[in-house]
């Protein structure tokens, strides 16, 4: 097992203007950043497994399974998932949540008629589409590729995700351990960054250095 170190905390200061915003204040559980620490954990994965169904089909047949770069498949699946035209800080928290999500999947990979793959290209896993990456929703996944959010003790586990109500705060999500997307958006648009977004609905996260 390879080990990926977590981020050193310098100085509170520049922490909370760089994650959270000056003069931040909420109630809502927030990631930390955890110092002079390290666990056990694969690196980000180089490559993953995808298993092409017809049309995109959940139920579809599958026809092959797609080996890709990991980050060009982050890219081809954040603006399947998340509207591409959102807000910047919901773009970045659904970027965290599709990265998350497949990491976990390459380290537990399933066999289904004869072929093994990580995840397939339906919303059986995410939704991936081949070459559909948008200008915006790439800089969301540039912006927080660096970056892993794990259990505090560093294990890797899925963020998963749901759609919810549009234009609402969707709050029976909070702690759910389950991100409304449409929630996301919500609360981006109040003025909440992707880290305090990734914390109404996640606890006992936290935010890593990912190599």
């Amino acid at each position: 097992m390879f080990k990926i170190k977590r981020i050193w905390i310098q100085l509170i200061a520049i922490c909370a203007t760089m994650l959270w915003g000056d003069g931040l204040t909420s109630s809502y559980v927030r990631a930390q950043v955890v110092s002079n620490q390290t666990v056990n954990n694969t690196p980000v994965p180089s490559v993953i497994h995808v298993a092409i169904r017809a049309n995109n089909n959940p139920r579809g047949q599958i026809l092959w399974v797609q080996t890709l770069s990991f980050k060009e498949y982050c890219t081809d699946v954040l603006p399947n998932e998340w509207g591409p035209a959102w807000k910047t800080e919901s773009l970045k928290a659904g970027a965290m949540a599709v990265k998350m999500f497949g990491w976990y999947h390459t380290l537990h990979p399933v066999t289904i008629g004869g072929f093994t793959f990580d995840v397939d290209n339906t919303t059986n896993f995410q939704e991936y589409k081949y070459m559909t990456s948008r200008s915006k929703t790439d800089q969301a996944i540039q912006s927080i590729w660096p970056y892993a959010y794990t259990y505090t003790i560093g294990e890797i586990a899925p963020l998963d995700y749901r759609a919810g109500n549009p234009n609402r705060a969707n709050s029976s999500f909070d702690s759910s351990q389950k991100m409304s997307q449409w929630g996301s958006q919500y609360w981006a648009i109040k003025g909440m960054n992707y880290v305090q977004i990734l914390g109404i609905y996640y606890s006992g996260r936290t935010l890593l250095k990912s190599f």
